[in-house]
């Protein structure tokens, strides 16, 4: 179906704002009935009026975690941040290091990370991450005892600002052994969290304060 361009436009904006996660194209043709929905190219020519539209505004629309969505722009962030800097939780180094290995190197094992952090992980840091729903199981690995495997979520790519996991930086250059980089990216990342309109709002009680 033909959609006047304006029309077309107005929808897969207030669906961008009222999504509390990105849309792919897929997702937002499932926006309309089969007989009426458009053709993917017709919504690319609507999301790309819309970020035109955008530019300069406080909020942009950005490619992440594998679809699209409304976010506040970066030149805003020093102001828009201290709306949750009183609500927004915060996560033990355990918490991020763990996250990272996860990202790095998934699907992964519990015994896997322990080895590559050099310490016991305590199950609250798993716990936090899975509930947090930027960490899941995705399987189980063929040795004995079959240790359940975790891998990132959508929400872990469109929650750091990444449209794909290509976009974390290269290994090569992080130092061998030095977790340092990997989690200030990820402290910054969530200092991030609930700039994206329409995410869903920080919950309370996530903060881990377990070493290991």
């Amino acid at each position: 179906m033909s959609w006047e361009p304006e029309r077309l436009q107005a929808i897969v904006e207030a669906a961008l704002f009222a999504s509390g996660d990105p849309l792919s194209l897929s997702g937002l043709q499932r926006l309309f009935e089969d007989h009426e929905a458009p053709a993917q190219d017709q919504l690319r020519a609507a999301l790309t009026a819309l970020d035109t539209a955008y530019q300069g505004r406080g909020v942009c629309l950005v490619a992440t975690g594998g679809g699209y969505q409304f976010q506040t722009a970066p030149a805003t962030n020093p102001w828009v941040l201290r709306l949750f800097q009183s609500r927004s939780p915060r996560f033990s180094r355990a918490v991020l290091e763990t996250l990272a290995i996860i990202a790095y190197r998934q699907p992964v094992t519990r015994s896997e990370i322990e080895e590559v952090r050099g310490v016991s992980l305590s199950s609250g840091v798993l716990k936090t991450l899975t509930e947090r729903d930027w960490v899941k199981v995705v399987g189980r690995k063929d040795v004995p005892g079959r240790p359940s495997l975790y891998a990132t979520t959508p929400y872990f790519l469109s929650y750091f600002g990444l449209n794909s996991l290509e976009d974390l930086p290269p290994l090569k250059a992080i130092p061998e052994g030095d977790m340092d980089a990997l989690v200030e990216q990820l402290d910054q990342g969530q200092q991030a969290d609930g700039q994206k309109a329409g995410d869903r709002p920080a919950e309370g009680g996530e903060q881990d304060s377990a070493d290991g």
